[in-house]
């Protein structure tokens, strides 16, 4: 299972588009149904990246950066790197999804993706606002369609693994002496 989820608050401009991929992915995949590929939209809730990628074995995860970069940089970057336990706190709004993949870790253990991508896209603005930067845009757009690839190569690797076990199964049952019908 393949869990992709977009982070980020709509109202603040370029920090939606994490949010906005994820929606765009959603459609995608109406149109396009792959199976054991699941896609949320986690806004600013920490605490849902957690429980949505519970019983995945691979995981992305899209937000906005603001690290002074070039506007619409595009950061792929292992969760690993960036995963971090919270600090103890009474208060849910200081669990963001770095904590997520760190805690998720911990308390699901194997049941936690063991693969984890996260796509940051670097931020023009994040004042208030329902738009993306020109460049933040184009930068969505790379990121749909590098997302859209790896779900379609899942497509390929599947069919692939499927003609290996029949022909596998087809090898198998000729050395064991069986008849095969096809």
């Amino acid at each position: 299972m393949l869990t992709i989820i977009g982070c980020g608050n709509l109202n603040r401009s370029d920090d939606g588009v994490g949010v906005l991929i994820a929606q765009r992915l959603q459609q995608y995949l109406t149109e396009n149904p792959v199976p054991d590929v699941r896609v949320f939209d986690c806004g600013t809730a920490g605490i849902d990246v957690m429980f949505q990628a519970r019983g995945s074995r691979e995981l992305i995860i899209i937000d906005a950066s603001q690290t002074s970069s070039d506007p619409g940089a595009v950061y792929e970057v292992p969760g690993a790197v960036l995963e971090q336990l919270p600090q103890p706190s009474y208060n849910l709004h200081d669990f963001r999804w770095d904590h997520a993949i760190a805690a998720g870790r911990k308390i699901f253990k194997d049941t936690f993706p063991t693969q984890v991508t996260v796509y940051l896209i670097e931020a023009e603005t994040l004042d208030f606002g329902w738009t993306l930067s020109p460049a933040v845009e184009a930068a969505a757009e790379k990121v749909l369609q590098t997302i859209i690839q790896q779900v379609e190569n899942r497509i390929v690797s599947g069919k692939d693994a499927e003609k290996v076990l029949a022909h596998g199964t087809h090898a198998s049952r000729q050395n064991a002496g069986l008849h095969c019908n096809g």
